[in-house]
């Protein structure tokens, strides 16, 4: 049997009749081509999830009984926000699908100097946003996490440093740095500390320019490196991601509770 999970954009209420979002009914009815009486998992984004019955169906909107919340949680104890330097159209949505799955808190797009896609102010960025939200709560759906990741409107690298919180570990990704990314992440671990938050920076194809490079640093933000090769910036994002969640996220065995 196969196992439909659909995101609903309201707030869900246990043991209740909701009409499902217009987003969610077109999921529902023309992807899933699901019938009433048919069973379904309904999350909203704030945590747990809930069993559901599709009751009955109308041309535009669906009708669920919703059951018992279950606190059922799929998040990494490592929280990685993730500053990404802005990647044309298919990239960009890539890399945000790629990163849900990988259990990240937080993606900022970054637009730098050397980024292919510029940072508009006539709507379209704040557009994409909500596009990367559906991309991000797409993933949820099919990887089974319970709470979307934040994603912020595009901003130029100042404004990204500055938005950050007091990530316990900063890294920067540079091919020319002397420390790997592994040394760097296994230092707070050394101390008996489990690592709890971190953010990785990674720059646009061609890299950062000096001057951003240097920003960064005085931020605190220290330059890895990520093995012998130069990765394409939709690598380097995902890749770094599942390293980090392997050396000290729930991919190397850790949970929520470890710690």
């Amino acid at each position: 049997m196969r196992q439909v999970r659909v995101y609903s954009g309201e707030p869900l209420a246990a043991h209740s009749e909701q009409r499902l979002s217009r987003g969610a009914t077109e999921h529902v009815l023309r992807v899933l081509r699901m019938r009433a009486g048919e069973a379904l998992t309904l999350f909203d984004g704030r945590g747990g999830e809930y069993p559901a019955q599709l009751l009955r169906t109308e041309k535009v909107s669906a009708v669920v009984a919703v059951g018992e919340h279950h606190a059922i949680e799929r998040e990494s104890p490592l929280s990685i926000t993730l500053l990404q330097s802005l990647a044309r159209g298919e990239k960009m949505d890539w890399i945000v699908q790629k990163a849900t799955e990988l259990g990240v808190a937080r993606i900022v797009p970054v637009a730098a100097g050397r980024s292919v896609v510029r940072v508009a102010d006539d709507g379209r960025m704040d557009r994409r946003r909500e596009h990367w939200l559906a991309v991000a709560a797409g993933a949820c759906e099919q990887c089974g996490r319970n709470r979307l990741p934040a994603i912020e409107a595009p901003m130029d690298l100042p404004a990204a440093l500055a938005s950050l919180d007091q990530a316990s570990l900063r890294l920067m990704l540079s091919p020319d740095a002397q420390d790997t990314l592994a040394m760097l992440a296994r230092l707070p671990l050394a101390t008996g500390r489990p690592l709890r938050a971190i953010a990785v920076l990674i720059g646009p194809e061609g890299g950062f320019e000096q001057d951003e490079a240097a920003a960064a640093e005085r931020e605190g933000f220290r330059p890895a490196r990520f093995g012998p090769r130069i990765l394409r910036t939709e690598t380097a994002a995902i890749a770094a991601i599942a390293a980090l969640q392997a050396l000290a996220g729930d991919l190397g065995g850790a949970t929520a509770d470890s710690g």
